[in-house]
């Protein structure tokens, strides 16, 4: 059994990294909030990443895709209260003089420099604001300015989200720290979101995107506020190598160990983000087990955490399990309805709903006491097999209509 251990400090808390997050009143009117932010590795960094599947990319996504591409980062520049998407060759050349001007300020490649934003689609980036607010950040860099940064990337957030593991890999210690910014337009197939990772651990740069790859497919792509996914969607993880571990290498068992830390670290910023959903009020965890394959468990857990039915159910405290077979019958999943159990589950104890597809006479008050809690489990039990998934959402509010009703004014 791998022995983990949660420790403070984000982004920085890896050997060789700083970061900051200055105001550069990025969006007008924000004049203290920070909304530029910087990460950087004293030395160059193996890189990897994946990106939202919008057909629609913005300026900063096309942008770091090379950048990964490569293989190699050693920064990460990010603001928030602007996309730049869907702004043309002017927000491409914003893009790229954001990478040139902290390639510059911190004296390494351009190519070095990932490039992400985050905020209102189809407007152009105040180029003064981002220059300035970018040789601040620079200016700023600490081991200490984690904090800064993840509330740099904030938008709609209410709250940062940062999470920090020490792992051993044989002798040798490795620390994997991650931020990241999620609030509402998320949804599975990289839900809209930004989410940067560092490690101070050796690793080759192929296993590395392999690793990334996987640990989004059980994180990132397994959590929804809304069903929207955005232009802007960015998981970077970048690994200096200074622990100086054995370099990870495909199937080791370092690899092994790693890339169950850096899940970790994906999922619990993942739960985060579906915690702090735009209006949310509770996070709700589906869990499919013993389904026949893993692809139907996915499909039955993210359509269930994805309806606005069973969402708006959550909120209401309405233990209405047939919702939740009805979401699970149209997700694509295949499955024998006649055989499946459901259970409501929280701090406040678990009530079985269903048996073999057909209702029970349940205790309506303890379901709602259960309903009550600020974190729901649904468990949908197939009785088919033995693959399983879990999903990660929110309920749905008023809150939110208000919140996104006037988000771009």
């Amino acid at each position: 059994m791998m022995k983990m251990t949660c420790v403070p400090g984000g982004v920085t808390a890896p050997l060789g990294f700083k970061a900051a997050g200055v105001n550069a009143e990025i969006k007008v009117g924000n004049t203290t909030k920070p909304d530029v932010a910087v990460i950087y590795s004293e030395t160059v960094a193996t890189v990897g990443g994946v990106f939202t599947q919008n057909l629609v990319k913005s300026a900063p996504v096309l942008l770091s895709q090379q950048v990964v591409a490569g293989g190699k980062a050693q920064a990460v520049v990010v603001n928030s209260g602007n996309a730049n998407a869907c702004t043309g060759e002017e927000g491409s050349e914003t893009a790229r003089l954001m990478a040139d001007w902290a390639a510059g300020l911190l004296h390494i490649n351009k190519d070095h420099v990932v490039v992400a934003s985050t905020g209102v689609i189809g407007v152009q980036m105040p180029r003064e604001n981002i220059h300035t607010g970018i040789k601040k950040a620079v200016k700023g860099l600490s081991c200490q300015g984690d904090h800064d940064a993840a509330r740099a990337i904030m938008t709609t957030d209410l709250k940062s989200k940062e999470v920090a593991v020490q792992v051993c890999l044989g002798e040798t210690q490795v620390t994997i720290g991650g931020m990241a910014k999620g609030s509402g337009m998320i949804h599975p197939n990289m839900a809209t979101m930004l989410a940067f990772i560092t490690t101070d651990a050796a690793i080759d740069q192929k296993v590395l995107q392999k690793a990334v790859k996987a640990a989004a497919d059980k994180s990132f792509n397994m959590i929804t506020v809304d069903g929207d996914t955005s232009t802007n969607d960015s998981m970077i993880v970048l690994a200096n190598g200074a622990a100086s571990n054995q370099v990870i290498e495909e199937n080791s068992t370092d690899l092994m160990f790693f890339q169950e830390a850096l899940d970790y670290v994906c999922i619990e910023l993942a739960k985060m983000m579906a915690k702090d959903g735009e209006g949310a009020s509770k996070l709700v965890e589906v869990q499919v087990k013993n389904a026949s394959t893993k692809e139907d468990a996915k499909k039955a857990a993210k359509a269930v955490v994805s309806s606005n039915l069973v969402k708006s159910a959550m909120f209401g405290e309405d233990a209405n399990w047939g919702r939740i077979i009805c979401s699970a019958g149209y997700s694509g999943a295949q499955f024998n309805p006649d055989l499946i159990d459901i259970w409501l589950k929280s701090a406040a104890g678990m009530e079985k709903m269903a048996n073999k597809g057909r209702g029970l006479a349940f205790d309506e008050d303890k379901a709602k006491k259960i309903l009550k809690e600020k974190d729901i489990t649904v468990i949908i039990d197939f009785n088919d097999g033995n693959a399983e998934a879990v999903a990660w959402g929110c309920d749905l509010t008023y809150d939110y209509v208000k919140i996104n009703a006037d988000y771009r004014t």
